[in-house]
């Protein structure tokens, strides 16, 4: 049987953390950045985790599960 591949698209889009956390970035900074403020540019640029209702979508996703 093949092995299973991964999603590229997650695989690209999703870090582990050492905890076992999984980090994203935020949507909507890409561009039409001038109507935005710098307040929330720069919110929008810190990382995030995943929530934990779509922990296990990601997961499988990623195959760690």
């Amino acid at each position: 049987m093949p092995k299973m591949k991964t999603k590229s698209g997650a695989k690209k889009r999703f870090k582990v953390t050492g905890t076992g956390k999984i980090k994203r970035k935020h949507a909507f900074k890409n561009h039409i950045l001038t109507k935005k403020s710098k307040k929330r540019k720069l919110a929008l640029t810190h990382s995030a985790l995943v929530h934990t209702s779509d922990m296990n979508s990601v997961k499988e996703q990623l195959r760690l599960k």
